[in-house]
């Protein structure tokens, strides 16, 4: 009995040998093939934390554009409002109202009065640079190209955009309580000014 399952298992290593040794030789093969590719500067190496450095160097860029306030909410919130310069409703000509800009999601139209949702503007803005090119920008350089854009040209941008109505890709609860969080973020940050202004006095 002992000698039967000794010989089995010989047989199943024997076999699995067989089935394993061209898969590691193709796997070698290709990581030879690639090595050389990347010394011959065909292709670049893989760098893992590319995409961090490229979101830090973002940040910093967004940092030196944006204002104060607007850099804060970014790092405290993760989003910017962008007053609205020219109502394009005529419904709501005079009516103050402002923009909601996320990475990677919509831009969203709202009433900061009443926390009415207008619309999603969705726009996109791809990183074609190469050899990494691809249809995401770090997170803070897509912030920067939608505001950039809304203060820019927020008709062009506006009039470009594919309109929906609010809830197509970014549910309105979420909104609402980020509406929420912004009003009591400016609270805050309006008394903590305060008590610096009276402490400096």
């Amino acid at each position: 009995m002992t000698v039967a399952l000794i010989a089995t298992a010989i047989v199943v290593v024997a076999l699995l040998w067989e089935v394993t040794i061209p898969y590691f030789e193709r796997r070698g093969e290709a990581r030879r093939i690639r090595k050389a590719a990347v010394e011959a500067g065909q292709i670049s190496a893989y760098d893992p934390g590319r995409e961090r450095r490229a979101e830090q160097r973002a940040k910093e860029l967004l940092k030196s554009c944006v204002n104060e306030e607007e850099w804060e909410m970014y790092r405290d919130l993760g989003l910017i409002r962008v007053w609205g310069a020219e109502n394009l409703d005529k419904e709501l000509r005079g009516v103050p109202y402002a923009y909601l800009i996320y990475p990677h999601k919509p831009i969203v139209a709202y009433l900061p009065q009443t926390g009415r949702l207008l619309n999603e503007y969705c726009v996109e803005f791809p990183d074609e640079s190469k050899p990494y090119g691809s249809s995401r920008l770090p997170d803070s350089d897509d912030m920067l190209a939608k505001w950039m854009a809304l203060k820019g040209d927020e008709r062009r941008l506006i009039s470009s955009a594919n309109m929906h109505l609010p809830g197509r890709q970014v549910d309105p609860k979420q909104i609402q309580r980020d509406i929420w969080r912004l009003g009591r973020w400016e609270r805050e940050r309006l008394e903590r000014t305060r008590r610096t202004q009276s402490g400096a006095a």
